[in-house]
């Protein structure tokens, strides 16, 4: 995405991010960040936002900021963890945005690494990391120095 090599998956599949916490030894209780290409893929998981909310979360999306949101009560525990919140970002990636589209939903998006350790920067840092046990996309990594805010 923006900084690093990212896991990613269908939020609705709990199996898919219960293999992502496995991989990354990354506990349920601390939740996962969703990423989308736009504010309607992340509709189904937040509470209503107003409309200069919806505008300020787009326009924030190119500045690669995470935004914590309170999520609806239907939203899964394998995704908010212990919180009554959600992790969001709307990406300005272009890869990350068409997955995101092409899926037709928000993904679930966490740095490609074991918990605590440095994130992968290239393909290749990724397929030592985790080996034939993730599909790997090549890509680029966008520009970003550091983790969305």
């Amino acid at each position: 995405t923006e900084s690093c090599y990212g896991l990613g998956c269908d939020p609705r599949n709990r199996r898919a991010v219960q293999r992502i916490l496995q991989l990354k030894r990354r506990p349920q209780r601390k939740g996962l960040i969703l990423i989308a290409s736009d504010y309607h893929q992340v509709v189904p998981y937040i509470q209503p936002l107003t409309p200069a909310e919806q505008l300020r979360l787009q326009q924030d999306g190119a500045q690669a900021v995470t935004y914590l949101m309170p999520a609806k009560p239907s939203c899964p525990r394998w995704l908010r963890g212990e919180h009554a919140s959600l992790a969001v970002r709307l990406t300005a990636h272009p890869f990350a945005q068409q997955l995101c589209r092409s899926a037709g939903s928000a993904l679930v998006s966490t740095s490609a690494n074991r918990s605590g350790m440095r994130a992968a920067k290239t393909y290749a840092e990724c397929r030592r990391m985790f080996g034939e046990r993730v599909w790997v996309l090549r890509g680029r990594v966008g520009k970003r120095k550091r983790p969305s805010t």
